[in-house]
């Protein structure tokens, strides 16, 4: 049996594909483009969490380290009933 392919255009997608450009267009509209929302760029600034969190994971160790840090066991026990009911 043999199977012909009759009116189906071809596309290898692993292989670059011409485009035909006028010489009048703009090469530059065939670019890829990105925009960033004003709430990511917003975002980018905010530099202060991850300072404030290297600080407190830094006091945290000290205070591990001299044996000043103290578990609050009730507050482990509620946080964990929290967890395992909810």
């Amino acid at each position: 049996m043999k199977i012909t392919s009759y009116g189906i255009n071809a596309v290898n997608a692993y292989k670059n594909q011409v485009r035909n450009v006028k010489s009048g267009d703009n090469k530059a509209s065939f670019a890829d483009k990105i925009e960033i929302s004003k709430a990511a760029q917003n975002m980018q600034g905010i530099t202060t969490y991850s300072t404030e969190r290297a600080e407190r994971v830094q006091q945290l160790k000290e205070d591990i380290a001299s044996g000043e840090y103290k578990v609050n066991a009730r507050q482990v026990a509620e946080d964990m009933l929290k967890y395992y009911r909810f």
